[in-house]
């Protein structure tokens, strides 16, 4: 029913609407031509309408709209994923970025670390070495002492020699020979 009130009001409405009916010429004769193609167009949309073609073309828009609705939801479902994605890996890149920098900043305090300790290493190295030299020196030093005065005594008990062989007497040497031994016996006994 609203299929035929449709297709009246359009043909009233193209009716009215020809050249041919403004001129005064007969429009509703089959040998006009604009109405015989009229009559033809009508007749095609007729035909369109009972064969339901309106309705499979909408029916096929309608499906079209969907899978365009569902191509562009998986788009927007893959864009979403694809921009997780791109935040977890930014994110990855940030937490290694900051490993990576931890680990250059503990390098570094270990290199500082390791540095002061040489540093004090040395420093004790060098201690040792210089109380090594200076016990070196304090040794060689008594030992120069030492034989300085194994030379003195030597020197001077020569000394000693020569003069008493000279001064002493055969007679005062024996004495003082003898008095020796005794003293040494008391001191055993």
């Amino acid at each position: 029913m609203r299929f035929l009130t449709s297709l009246t009001t359009f043909g009233a409405a193209l009716a009215v609407a020809t050249p041919a009916f403004a001129a005064g010429d007969v429009f509703f004769s089959l040998a006009n031509t604009d109405f015989v193609v009229l009559l033809a167009f009508l007749l095609f949309i007729a035909v369109l309408f009972y064969f339901n073609v309106p309705t499979l073309i909408a029916g096929m828009l309608d499906k079209r709209a969907e899978g365009i609705q569902s191509e562009l939801d998986e788009a927007r479902a893959l864009r979403d994923e694809a921009q997780a994605l791109l935040a977890s890996y930014e994110r990855k890149q940030r937490e290694v970025q900051d490993q990576a920098d931890r680990i250059v900043a503990s390098a570094r305090e270990d290199a500082k670390l390791a540095a002061e300790q040489a540093r004090a290493d040395l420093e004790v190295s060098l201690q040792r070495r210089m109380t090594a030299a200076e016990e070196q020196i304090a040794n060689a030093q008594a030992a120069a002492i030492k034989d300085v005065r194994d030379q003195s005594v030597a020197i001077a008990i020569a000394a000693a020699r020569e003069v008493i062989a000279k001064q002493l007497s055969a007679s005062d040497a024996n004495a003082l020979i003898d008095d020796a031994i005794g003293q040494v016996e008391k001191k055993l006994h």
